[in-house]
């Protein structure tokens, strides 16, 4: 099994800052389009194929791999991708939370294994180094925030999603 997590401040110093609604909807259009935060041709299809008050499934390319999730809505706090077909089987979740101090911060959780693949063996220890290393989920979610703000800022982006 692959456990990993990262953890970012949602408002640096430096950046405009987001509401708790405004990066909660950035999440919410995250999970339904996919194309919108990820670096270009790394998702060819994002689509959402049923919905429902508390969930929805999409189906998606990502990385040439097709796979099929159920995303789960906590509003205003969690989002949790169940992974139910592709390379990967379990769970990963992004959520919002204030610190000690009151930040908001946005962190990256997962707990998953690889499909067909022996579990904590070589392809496993290399997806863990990536999804640890700097160019894991910490990166991803700091795009994730960079794409929201450059949505709001376009007037794209409400805080009123889900």
């Amino acid at each position: 099994m692959i456990y990993s997590t990262a953890t970012v401040a949602v408002n640096p110093a430096g950046e405009a800052p987001l509401t708790r609604a405004q990066a909660w909807a950035g999440l919410v259009l995250k999970a339904r389009d996919a194309r919108e935060f990820l670096p270009p041709n790394l998702c060819t299809k994002c689509d959402v194929v049923e919905e429902s008050a508390t969930h929805i499934v999409r189906e998606a390319t990502i990385a040439g791999q097709d796979l099929r999730e159920i995303i789960c809505f906590e509003p205003q706090s969690k989002v949790t991708f169940f992974q139910a077909t592709g390379p990967r089987e379990g769970a990963i979740i992004n959520e919002l939370f204030e610190d000690a101090s009151g930040q908001l911060q946005l962190r990256f959780y997962c707990y998953i294994g690889l499909r067909g693949k022996e579990p904590n063996g070589l392809e496993e220890q290399s997806e863990q180094a990536q999804f640890d290393s700097d160019k894991g989920y910490k990166a991803a979610l700091l795009s994730t925030l960079k794409r929201t703000r450059e949505l709001l800022s376009q007037g794209k982006l409400s805080g009123g999603v889900q």
